[in-house]
């Protein structure tokens, strides 16, 4: 199979030679974690212990609410301090559990299955559900539902997302050259409960290395396979992946199951098999800490509800004042407020931008050129769908489809008159939502 790719897209610089030769280090936390009861997309986790109770690591702290919601463990074992709302990287206040670590990393006794393939579809849902794992690209769907597809869907394919396109970001990278075995046992626990599916690894050639160890790893294996793909952005995108390695279009409004496919990042992957064969739930996860102003970047195994000033502490600090502190990567992330925030399971990186990388050219005037339209990956019109949002004809908008915006900043980085094109669509896709939920 050659490289694969999608329609469109960028390259920008890639940022990664700052950390993807480090190999990944472990850190324990020094002060109070906060344990947000929203880390996914769906209803919050209910609170299940109160201030005072003493926890243990792999405790159920936050229970889902809802079939979409997802679990919260704790990560360390301590003293409840405070149930209280805390601020997160979204600059809102959630329902939060502040725990006291006492150092002594007490364990819940674990619960493994190591003769998984003993365990019927509904069982393995229900210890992945009951584990609290998410999507740990960013986007954070429960894992258990997006496993589950509808029955009149036929799938056929599955797609593991190695990608890791966004530039600086090289959390996945070394999670493949240091876990090739549990990737591998991950893939396979995938394979058992999709027998008739063919499971795709897909890595963007920029990272030959571990395609050669995963290739290695999964050549025994019938029906899983690494699809090497093009270096280019958003490849990990998923309707964008699902094309690069099937050539099949998701509809708008449609999801990948509708076609045939489930799409999973491999962290998460990662996640599924602790959970299944180590009986343990999603209690940490890689991040990436780097960016020009971090004086040592670093891929670190975090626990969750870690502060990420600590973990900026732990890289050495600044050699110079960041101009702007992202949760995530340059093109998708989240520009941080403060670093006095926990690591959630969405938190792929934190990128500290030095003055040169940061530098931003004031906004001029659109001149038509195009070059916007040519970069999205969706086929929108964004300088378009910009114009309209600045009109706040929102009802143009929607029917341009501009609700089908993945906020890839494909068309931003591309534009010559550095238009806030991204943002506008956001705004306006926040704005049809408003106003269909007040209807």
């Amino acid at each position: 199979m050659g490289l694969l790719t999608f329609k469109r897209g960028i390259h920008p610089p890639h940022g990664k030679h700052l950390s993807e030769h480090k190999e990944i280090e472990a850190y324990l936390p020094k002060g109070d974690l906060v344990f947000p009861m929203s880390q996914h997309i769906g209803a919050p986790c209910t609170p299940v212990v109160k201030k005072g109770d003493k926890v243990l690591v792999g405790q159920l702290i936050g229970e889902a609410s809802s079939h979409v919601s997802s679990n919260v463990y704790s990560s360390v074992s301590g003293t409840v301090k405070n149930v209280t709302p805390m601020l997160t990287a979204g600059g809102t206040k959630v329902m939060s559990v502040i725990i006291e670590n006492d150092n002594n990393y007490e364990e819940v006794a674990p619960t493994p299955h190591e003769n998984f393939k003993n365990l019927s579809n509904s069982e393995l849902l229900e210890i992945i559900k009951g584990a609290g794992i998410v999507g740990l690209g960013g986007a954070c769907f429960p894992t258990h539902v997006k496993l589950n597809p509808p029955k009149e869907c036929n799938i056929d394919t599955i797609i593991v997302n190695a990608a890791e396109c966004e530039p600086y970001l090289t959390c996945d990278h070394q999670l493949m050259l240091q876990y090739s075995k549990d990737v591998t046992e991950g893939l396979e626990i995938l394979a058992h409960m999709y027998p008739n599916a063919k499971i795709y690894l897909g890595i963007e050639n920029n990272k030959a290395d571990a395609i050669t160890i995963m290739k290695a790893m999964l050549e025994p294996i019938q029906n899983i396979e690494v699809a090497e793909l093009k270096t280019k952005y958003p490849q990990g995108a998923e309707k964008q992946l699902i094309y690069s390695v099937t050539k099949r279009e998701v509809p708008t409004g449609k999801l990948p199951a509708d076609v045939g496919c489930i799409v999973q990042n491999v962290a998460t992957v990662v996640a599924i098999k602790k959970a299944v064969i180590d009986g343990k739930p999603l209690t940490d996860r890689i991040v990436t800490v780097t960016g020009g102003a971090v004086a040592n970047p670093k891929n670190i195994l975090v626990k969750l509800g870690t502060s990420l000033q600590e973990l900026v502490d732990h890289c050495g600090g600044f050699k110079e004042n960041p101009v702007k502190v992202i949760s995530g990567g340059p093109l998708m992330g989240t520009a941080l407020f403060s670093l006095d925030i926990p690591a959630t399971k969405g938190t792929s990186g934190v990128l500290c931008l030095s003055s040169a990388e940061a530098a931003i050219s004031e906004e001029q005037n659109c001149i038509r050129c195009g070059k916007c339209v040519n970069a999205c990956p969706m086929f929108l019109l964004p300088y378009k769908l910009n114009s309209l949002v600045l009109r706040r004809d929102y009802d143009s908008f929607e029917k341009l489809n501009g609700t089908s915006c993945i906020e890839c900043g494909a068309c931003s980085f591309s534009c010559p008159s550095k238009r806030n094109l991204t943002q506008s669509c956001k705004e306006g896709k926040k704005q049809v939502l408003a106003r269909k939920n007040n209807k």
